[in-house]
């Protein structure tokens, strides 16, 4: 049985995961309802990408159209989700500075800083050494993590910066490999939705 993973389709930077995605050989759809995600019979996708963007727009959209309790009760109960940037700001169960109104969908056991690396015109390309490796990627208007629980694994420092964490099948990224086309994040999160499949069918 293949995976689909679904690309939340609301605002950001959705195409660049598409592309990397589909270069790896998953199905995509994009989710912008809550139909997209639920079907009759359960979930229509193994796996889940929050991308980056506007925080408070996506979190926005996500009450509009009525996606935000379905998405937090999904990636609540396990799915495999890979949030990038303002993703992150998405899963996090405390933003330090939101934008008036702004909420997450508080499914990581972090704290995030907004704009922790400065403006568009402080963004870089880094590279990194993470717990799978060395990587090239793109901070954008970067989050920061200030925080996190005991069930989260920091995978990435830029200096002292704590720039990504995984808690569970939740992984957490401040900055986008999807815009240096580094892969090894995505197979990560195809991998854990194979073992969900797995484990749910045994």
């Amino acid at each position: 049985m293949s995976t689909t993973v679904g690309v939340l389709g609301l605002q950001g930077g959705v195409s660049e995961h598409v592309e990397l995605l589909d270069s790896l050989g998953v199905r995509t759809c994009l989710l912008r309802s809550p139909s997209d995600l639920l079907g009759a019979d359960g979930l229509r996708v193994d796996a889940v990408v929050l991308p980056g963007g506007e925080s408070s727009v996506i979190d926005r959209l996500l009450r509009t159209f009525g996606l935000f309790d379905p998405l937090r009760a999904a990636i609540g109960a396990g799915l495999p989700t890979l949030g990038t940037c303002a993703g992150l700001i998405l899963l996090a169960d405390k933003v330090l500075d939101p934008a008036p109104g702004q909420q997450s969908l508080a499914v990581l056991d972090a704290t995030v800083r907004r704009n922790a690396f400065g403006s568009q015109v402080d963004s870089a390309e880094v590279d990194l050494e993470t717990s799978d490796g060395p990587v090239k990627v793109a901070f954008i208007r970067a989050p920061q993590v200030v925080a996190t629980g005991p069930a989260v694994a920091v995978i990435a420092r830029r200096g002292e910066a704590i720039v990504g964490v995984r808690q569970g099948a939740i992984t957490g990224l401040a900055f986008h490999p999807e815009v240096t086309g580094e892969a090894r994040f995505h197979r990560r999160l195809i991998a854990d939705a194979g073992a969900t499949a797995l484990a749910e069918a045994g």
